[in-house]
């Protein structure tokens, strides 16, 4: 039996929030990304906030942005709320030149990314009597 779904193809307990074209390369967007995965909401927020990643307080508004759709789009439980997922892909490289000596030049590629959030509501945990 399937899971019933949103119109964007997520299920009932989960909800998501994206931020496009961030200006940080992936590779050091998803060192912020790893810190936060399959941690319980609030304890994510908290680690973000002292973070010393200058990226950390973007991640941390997206975070919130999936926690306020989770909780009035959604209607989810916010005490109960998990990371599931954190994504990050390439955005658009820029490309610039830097000036060498000789009259020759090299390129500086600038980097963005994307990254998607999801969160999930976990079940209660039974307690063995």
């Amino acid at each position: 039996m399937s899971k019933p779904q949103h119109p964007r193809g997520l299920p009932d307990n989960e909800a998501e929030a994206i931020t496009r074209n961030i200006r940080v390369s992936p590779r050091k967007l998803n060192l912020v990304a790893q810190m936060i995965r399959g941690l319980p909401a609030q304890n994510a927020v908290a680690t973000l906030t002292f973070s010393k990643r200058r990226i950390a307080q973007t991640v941390k508004k997206t975070l919130e942005s999936a926690i306020a759709n989770a909780e009035n789009n959604h209607q989810l439980d916010v005490d109960r709320l998990v990371v599931a997922r954190a994504e990050v892909g390439r955005a658009m490289v820029m490309k610039r030149f830097h000036a060498r000596g000789r009259g020759r030049a090299s390129t500086v590629e600038k980097w963005f990314s994307h990254l998607k959030i999801v969160v999930a509501e976990q079940a209660v945990k039974q307690e063995a009597a």
